[in-house]
């Protein structure tokens, strides 16, 4: 009997064996990675500052719109450059949880079905797993609310913090830092103005795909129309795009998005739109006019002027903020400014072959547009070029 029981515990051990899943590879002898997401990459939580109650805001499906409108939507406070919730009850976070990875992996952690839409550094994430990196030690990530501008000083001392807290617990190996999109911009907001902090621990920065010297379709069309991530009767179940659209005039981010008026464009981005003009002798003619970068923030002023929201039954103006482009206008002066380290080596990579919004244009010959405050509700067309215009 103690004999079969004993070849029982031995067939059940090397049943768990090979059940068991084969522990990753670990290479100790890598340098850490510190991935940096761009706008909108980051899982945001909402925590009730009277009950302590923590649920997540960004990214979620059900409940999606409302929890959005509610935790999220906010006002811009010039005096300290920071965007702030609607609701003084609310604070937003961002979880820290594996090492900060949590918050850039999957953005909706609870979604069974179709996750992969919803991704952000997933794949890299497994990816470097499989190099030998380890949660922890030398795979880490830094997730931010992107709804804030690139040089908040909250930001930039948590991420001197977590830079710092990189190099420690890898037995003080200097960091590898991987940006994707407007994370660039933050990564470049820090190296100049926490330059000290960012020549001790980081060894290589490489932006993937930084619109360093902006994003003016995305942008252009962000403002008279919002964005939406996801397309088709889908939407239905995440945020609406006119929810997004409120958010985002208030987000000092956006405005720092904004295409920079002294870089030498190859193809100078345009404002494009259709429109209806009087003759002296009383007949008229619809003619395509278009607009440079300088002349597309009074169209964007004119557009804007009557855009009201209603939070808690109070409508609330929200024209475009000039207060903020004020605000984004030093950040680019400062960014303007920037040197990497002799010592950082730094990698920007860009594909030059993708299609990237450029040149945006509203109304054709047959509907033109009459009323600029009708822009909001034309349906834009987007012209592309081939190249993500990403020089420092």
């Amino acid at each position: 009997m103690a004999l079969l029981l004993d070849e029982i515990v031995q067939s059940l051990e090397l049943w768990l064996k090979l059940i068991r899943k084969p522990q990753p590879y670990v290479d100790p002898n890598l340098d850490p990675v510190l991935l940096v997401p761009g706008i909108a990459g980051s899982v945001l939580n909402a925590v009730d500052e009277e009950t302590g109650k923590e649920e997540r805001v960004w990214v979620r499906i059900l409940g999606a719109d409302y929890a959005f409108r509610t935790k999220l939507w906010s006002r811009f406070d010039p005096s300290t450059g920071k965007t702030e919730s609607l609701d003084p009850k609310t604070k937003i976070v961002v979880p820290e949880d594996r090492s900060g990875l949590y918050a850039i992996d999957a953005l909706d952690p609870d979604l069974v079905f179709g996750q992969e839409a919803v991704y952000y550094f997933h794949d890299m994430i497994v990816e470097l797993i499989k190099w030998g990196y380890q949660e922890g030690k030398t795979l880490f990530g830094f997730g931010y609310d992107f709804r804030q501008s690139n040089r908040l000083k909250e930001t930039l001392d948590r991420l001197a913090a977590r830079l710092e807290a990189v190099y420690t617990a890898s037995g003080g190996k200097k960091i590898n830092i991987i940006s994707h999109s407007m994370g660039g911009l933050l990564v470049k907001c820090f190296m100049c103005l926490h330059s000290d902090v960012f020549e001790k621990y980081v060894k290589n920065w490489i932006a993937i795909a930084a619109p360093f010297q902006g994003a003016p379709g995305y942008v252009t069309s962000t403002f008279l129309n919002g964005m939406s991530f996801v397309d088709g009767w889908e939407s239905n179940f995440f945020i609406s795009k006119w929810s997004f659209h409120q958010l985002l005039i208030e987000s000092p981010s956006v405005y720092e998005l904004m295409a920079c008026l002294d870089f030498q464009w190859e193809h100078k981005p345009l404002l494009e739109m259709w429109r209806e003009r009087l003759h002296g002798d009383g007949n008229s003619q619809i003619i395509l006019e278009s607009y440079p970068l300088a002349d597309s923030v009074d169209i964007f002023k004119e557009a804007l002027s009557s855009n009201t929201f209603n939070y808690n039954g109070e409508d609330i103006p929200l024209p475009y903020n000039t207060e903020i482009l004020k605000w984004a206008n030093e950040t680019r002066d400062i960014m303007s400014r920037a040197k990497v380290p002799p010592q950082v080596k730094f990698y920007n990579i860009y594909g030059v072959n993708l299609e990237t919004p450029h040149t945006v244009c509203y109304g054709d010959e047959q509907t033109p547009v009459t009323d600029l405050q009708q822009l909001r509700y034309f349906q834009v067309i987007i012209f592309y070029w081939g190249c993500y215009d990403v020089l420092v």
